[in-house]
Formats: structure tokens, C-alpha cells, sequence
């Protein structure tokens, strides 16, 4: 147990980085591990819950990929993916939809009340808070070429209106919004949560955006755990990607990051979601967990 005296210090620790984050608005991408474990998952919404006592203004995004594919297969239905993109025809979509908003979404919203907070659950529908465009998949053929294939109902997004979840944080509540955006003649489009977190980032003009992940961060080398790269900076990423530094499901997180820092925000976090009050540690400490992408 911690003495009084250690309990304050970590108090004092924090006030510096309370001032400055005070009255920002920080986007947290929720997915991974974090989500199914019942203990990480109260220890990341109690740091968002913190976050918005000491006058910050946390914004979450969840993705929700295993709950999906778990209800496809109750359901006897099967699930393909190209190029990491789950093919999503009219009856997937509707299934993820039902999961997504009706289920993760509001199970996430009750847990932040429970917690003390106050939370309301969105999805990119919403007073069209997400507007996207279908996306086409990539697949390599034989002869090492490359094609896009029609995967369904798979958007990217090309349009925020963050009017609603302004609205929202401006009352006092903790945003909670599902990866489901809105496309032409009001077709319905499961997004990657990553890019509908980054794109929000930017048009909210957020001070930081935190992507959870299922991995330290960035590791020099993988094989050693102790080879984590605290800071990257833009220029350094295509040197990283070269050498294999990042790469697999590591490039599209780290390829958000940029994109966000590219549209204003001001820093961005790769953190590990196993790692219990992993935010916390990131934005109130001096050590700092994880990698931060910046300019």
C-alpha cells in the first residue's frame, strides 16, 4: 500500500500536466484487449471519468471487430476479410450496426455512469457526425500486381460534423461514439475505428489523440521488449517503415497518427491497453507509457 506521503507525491506529479491539459479535448480510441478484459475495461473509462473531473474533455471512439465476428458465427453466418477488411454485404452490416450501437456502444455508456460519470452514446449517424465514401479493397494477385475488389458496405471517412459531439462535451458529458458513418442516399458504412478516431481528432482541433493497442508501442526490436521508441517524429516514420520497424497492423495505427498530427493536433499516443491505467500514466506522469508521434 501506498504511504500518505507517496499518494501526495504522485498528487504533485500530476498538477503540472492538470494545468496544462485543462479545457482540452483529447480523443481516445478504444479497442483491443482493453475492451474484452472486465478489469481493463473499467480501468480505461475511470481514467476517461478522472480526465473530465480534473477539466479535461475525453472523447471515445471503440471499435468492437471480435464482438462482431462472435455474433456472425452465432448467428451460422460467415466472415471474410481482404486485405485486414471484413467484407460487409447489407445483412453483416446490419449485424454490426446492432452490435456497435446497440450493444458495445450502450454497454460502454452504462459502465462510464456506473463508474461516476456521465456518458452519452453516439454513432457517426448522428446529426451525420461521420459522412464516408465506399472503400474498395486491395488484393494481390498472382502475379504480384494489385486490384480493388468490392467489399461491401466497407466506408472510409471523408466528412466530420462535430456539431453533436461539441454539443455534448459543452453540456458535460463524455462522448461515446460507434464507428458507423453515414454515406450518400443514407447508406450505412462500418468504418475502421483508428481513422474515424484521427479524422474526429482533426476537426474537433483535439490536443491529443490516443490510439489503445494490444502491444508496448513502437519496439526498435520485437523481440525485445525493452527496445520501446518513446518518440517518433513524421520524418523518422518512412525510415521506420523501410526497416521493418513498423510494420503490419502497427503501419495503419502509425499512418492515423500522422494524419492527425498533419490536420493540427498537437501530439499523438500509441499505448498499450493491457497496461491497467495505461492514460492515465501517459498524460498525468513524467514517465509516460507507450509512443508518442509528433511533428
Amino acid at each position: 500500500m501506498l504511504s500518505a506521503m507517496e499518494k501526495a507525491a504522485i498528487l504533485v506529479e500530476a498538477l503540472p500536466y492538470i494545468k496544462k491539459f485543462y479545457g482540452k479535448t483529447v480523443v481516445i480510441k478504444y479497442g483491443g484487449h482493453a475492451m474484452l478484459n472486465c478489469e481493463l475495461k473499467k480501468a480505461v473509462l475511470t481514467d476517461a471519468v478522472l480526465m473530465k473531473y480534473v477539466g479535461m474533455h475525453p472523447v471515445i471512439v471503440h471499435g468492437g471487430g471480435p464482438e462482431i465476428s462472435g455474433m456472425l458465427k452465432k448467428l451460422g453466418k460467415e466472415t471474410s476479410f481482404v486485405g485486414g477488411l471484413r467484407v460487409t454485404d447489407a445483412e453483416t452490416m446490419e449485424i454490426a450496426q446492432m452490435v456497435l450501437v446497440g450493444k458495445i456502444n450502450k454497454d460502454i455508456v452504462g459502465m462510464i455512469n456506473e463508474i461516476g460519470g456521465n456518458a452519452v452514446g453516439l454513432s457517426g449517424k448522428d446529426g451525420n457526425l461521420l459522412v464516408a465514401e465506399k472503400k474498395m479493397g486491395r488484393v494481390r494477385t498472382p502475379d504480384g500486381n494489385e486490384e480493388m475488389v468490392d467489399i461491401g458496405q466497407v466506408g472510409e471517412v471523408r466528412q466530420v460534423n462535430p456539431g453533436i459531439v461539441s454539443t455534448v462535451l459543452r453540456e458535460g458529458y463524455i462522448p461515446v461514439v460507434a464507428p458507423v458513418a453515414v454515406g450518400e442516399g443514407g447508406q450505412s458504412y462500418n468504418v475502421n475505428a483508428d481513422s474515424a478516431a484521427g479524422a474526429l481528432a482533426v476537426a474537433l482541433n483535439a490536443h491529443k489523440l490516443i490510439i489503445l493497442t494490444d502491444v508496448e508501442g513502437i519496439l526498435a526490436d520485437r523481440s525485445d521488449k525493452s527496445s520501446l521508441i518513446s518518440t517518433v517524429t513524421l520524418d523518422e516514420v518512412p525510415g521506420l517503415v523501410e526497416r521493418g520497424v513498423i510494420d503490419g497492423g502497427m503501419i495503419p495505427k502509425v499512418e492515423c497518427c500522422a494524419a492527425a498530427l498533419r490536420g493540427g493536433v498537437e501530439t499523438t499516443h500509441i499505448l498499450d491497453g493491457r497496461v491497467p491505467h495505461s492514460i492515465l500514466l501517459e498524460v498525468f506522469t513524467d514517465r509516460g507509457v507507450g509512443t508518442m508521434v509528433i511533428k
